[in-house]
């Protein structure tokens, strides 16, 4: 695909077929409306740097459909604690809701809640949950203004995709997260820094590495778990 050359169901499917996520033609329409209306909201809000739709497709679509095989795994034998039976997700920052919006339209097992502090962005998602057709979501993707600091509901799993710090984004969600939920955070190079830097009370339990065609960077997720309530040890001399 050329650069500014329309986005397609079939370049989408076929992006999406790369990273192991198999998309119906639904999926793969929702996800072009939504680029769609992602680089048409971006002449007016600044949602993304990026305004060529090949960029859009492999930097922002495929790149959040790459956790999607991850996230699968990760809650493959678990009990759902969402609406309707769904696993529930919050997104922090989701921005134009990347990755909450492309992992609610691939993962029917998902109920999506987007939160960002910017007002126009969580608008932007309002819109795109209100404009998408309804039996690619079907109610499954909502959008919050907040910080996350204040939502007090709880989820089965927090993701994020460049946020902040690994210490930062356990410690601001970590109200948030259900019982046995885990942290999501998507990152590029392993940050061995940030994971040394985990409170002890966060743990980083395990680093999946991934490539994304295209790309030319590397890409991680980093699965972070809360240990609970620290015991001090006494120090002996």
């Amino acid at each position: 695909m050329t650069t500014g050359q329309p986005l397609s169901v079939a370049s989408i499917a076929a992006g999406a077929e790369a990273v192991g996520v198999a998309l119906s033609d639904l999926q793969a329409e929702a996800l072009l409306q939504y680029a769609e209306l992602l680089l048409k909201w971006n002449k007016v809000y600044n949602l993304t740097s990026l305004r060529d739709p090949r960029e859009v497709l492999t930097l922002h679509l495929i790149d959040s459909l790459s956790g999607v095989a991850a996230l699968r795994r990760a809650i493959a034998g678990r009990e759902p604690s969402g609406p309707t039976g769904c696993f529930s997700v919050m997104d922090v920052g989701s921005g134009g809701g990347l990755p909450g919006v492309v992992l609610a339209v691939a993962c029917p097992e998902l109920h999506v809640t987007c939160v960002d502090t910017v007002a126009k962005k969580a608008a932007f998602i309002q819109q795109v949950a209100a404009q998408l057709p309804r039996a690619a979501l079907a109610g499954r993707l909502v959008a919050k203004h907040a910080r996350v600091e204040s939502v007090q509901a709880t989820f089965d799993v927090i993701t994020s995709r460049a946020f902040a710090s690994l210490s930062d984004f356990a410690l601001w969600s970590r109200q948030a997260l259900g019982e046995g939920g885990l942290w999501m955070a998507m990152k590029g190079v392993k940050p061995e820094a940030e994971i040394a830097a985990l409170p002890p009370w966060a743990e980083a339990f395990h680093v999946e590495h991934f490539s994304v065609e295209g790309l030319g960077a590397q890409r991680c997720i980093v699965w972070m778990r809360d240990r609970g309530p620290q015991v001090d040890v006494p120090v002996t001399n």
